[in-house]
């Protein structure tokens, strides 16, 4: 027999509307994991918001290189001499 487990979901609401979180309750019978959904949901909601900020965080303090997408000088970002599209090419 497999064993049981008992999955719970909560919404977060963000400026872009809710957010889903889902998480395990470790528990041994369905009465165990309704005690136990209040402090599962807890650790996932913050655990949830850090990496929210992480992410923010990483976001914030990335680099744009040419050829990414970045800037606004098209996808080869500044031309370059040659004709090699701004390129950093190595011999």
């Amino acid at each position: 027999a497999r064993d049981t487990l008992y999955v719970g979901e909560a919404q977060i609401m963000t400026q872009m509307g809710p957010l889903p979180v889902t998480f395990e309750i470790e528990a041994d019978s369905l009465a165990a994991a309704v005690e136990g959904y209040a402090g599962a949901a807890k650790l996932a909601v913050e655990r949830t918001v850090n990496e929210l900020q992480d992410m923010r965080r990483q976001s914030a303090s990335s680099l744009v290189l040419p050829g990414q997408g970045g800037g606004s000088f098209g996808p080869g970002g500044l031309g370059g001499v040659g004709g090699m599209g701004g390129k950093i090419q190595v011999p």
